[in-house]
């Protein structure tokens, strides 16, 4: 048995189990001459449905399942299904793949989930010349032939019947469709009507809209133009307070820097103060120890500290009126003459304070660390003074 370069989809499906009447074969001959090509014609009917991998083989009349076919062709799917034309389809086989016997031979449609679904009438490969031949047949395989020619001609009558039915309830969904249709005309006319009124009550209304928007905002432009003449005073006011306020913030800042200037030369003068009064202490305790120094001294000459405002009377030549309790004399009467030169204590201490007041007009004396500054650097003192103070 020849087969073409790849094999078909097939089952083990029996012969009792197909569905021979959904593709018929057309013009199928009784006998065809060998060394030539044969066209088989089929049709599709209705409801079936052809699929990429359907396929057309020829089988020898007795076969059992789909594998024992002789050769085969591959089914060419119509372009659209719809067209009566795409229905009626051929394959054409070459004579090199058909049989060289003169056995019975029958066309069989095959799905791709290899079910048969179509089934020809038997044929021969003989010459032409040739008188009828006695086909010999033994019983069953009369039997099984007129079996499935019952088997056919029923399912072709309940295909009919379908068809009948399904033409019927075609008719009955058109009727259906006819009424359903005209209710929807209908419904359409009745519904533009109702647009067309609802148009030109929306019209009215949007006039009337409008004209309320038209005054709303007429008084919305005008608050808010109200609202720009304040804003702008606002922000007048505002700059204005900004202005006094950048000014008052820069006499507060002149009033603390005159405040911190005049506690700082009032720190400087509390400190000179102090330094004055520590002075003035010194000075009149010197004073107190120079007073008892010349008190003392003038107990030791004879005087009394209280006659030495008033002029002491001085005596005559002859040396008339003189002081007899006075050894040596008046020693302020100038004239007196003692017999050694009168010095003390007093002098080397009018002296050394004569000293010091000179040194103090001269220098500048730090009355914290007693640190000496010269007078030309007046400036440098109060510096260091007031350093103290921080």
């Amino acid at each position: 048995m020849e087969k073409t370069i790849e094999d078909p989809p097939t089952s083990a499906v029996l012969l009792d189990h197909c569905h021979f009447s959904q593709v018929i074969f057309n013009s199928v001959e009784k006998f065809y001459i060998p060394g030539g090509d044969v066209t088989c014609r089929y049709t599709f009917t209705q409801h079936f449905i052809p699929r990429q991998k359907d396929w057309i083989g020829i089988f020898r009349v007795g076969w059992k399942t789909v594998r024992e076919y002789y050769t085969f062709m591959w089914v060419t799917l119509p372009i659209d299904l719809n067209n009566k034309s795409a229905k009626q389809q051929e394959v054409q086989f070459k004579a090199y793949y058909l049989p060289k016997d003169d056995e019975y031979y029958q066309f069989c449609y095959v799905d791709q989930d290899g079910v048969v679904r179509g089934a020809s009438i038997p044929f021969q490969f003989r010459p032409e010349n040739e008188e009828d031949i006695l086909v010999v047949t033994t019983q069953g395989e009369v039997e099984e032939i007129e079996q499935h020619n019952k088997e056919l001609c029923k399912e072709n009558q309940e295909l009919k019947d379908s068809c009948v039915s399904l033409q019927k309830q075609n008719s009955d969904m058109q009727a259906e469709l006819q009424k359903k249709q005209e209710e929807l005309e209908t419904l359409q006319s009745i519904n533009k009507k109702l647009e067309l009124k609802k148009l030109v009550q929306g019209d009215q209304d949007k006039t009337e809209q409008l004209e309320h928007l038209k005054k709303e905002n007429g008084h919305l432009f005008l608050s808010l133009t109200e609202q720009r003449k304040d804003q702008k005073k606002l922000e007048q006011t505002v700059e204005e307070m900004k202005q006094n306020e950048t000014t008052a913030m820069k006499k507060q800042q002149e009033l603390m820097d005159e405040n911190f200037d005049l506690s700082r030369r009032l720190s400087e003068k509390k400190m000179i103060c102090n330094a004055l009064q520590r002075e003035k202490e010194r000075l009149e305790g010197e004073n107190d120890l120079l007073k008892r120094e010349n008190s003392r001294l003038l107990s030791y000459m004879g005087l009394d500290f209280n006659s030495l405002p008033y002029q002491v009377p001085t005596s005559d030549e002859g040396g008339a009126g003189q002081n007899p309790g006075l050894v040596y004399g008046n020693p302020y009467s100038g004239k007196t003459t003692f017999p050694f030169q009168l010095e003390g204590p007093s002098d080397g201490i009018c002296d050394h304070t004569l000293e010091q007041q000179q040194m103090q007009a001269l220098c500048l004396n730090c009355p914290i660390c007693d640190k000496i500054f010269p007078a030309t650097e007046k400036q440098i003192f109060e510096d260091h003074v007031f350093c103290h103070s921080l």
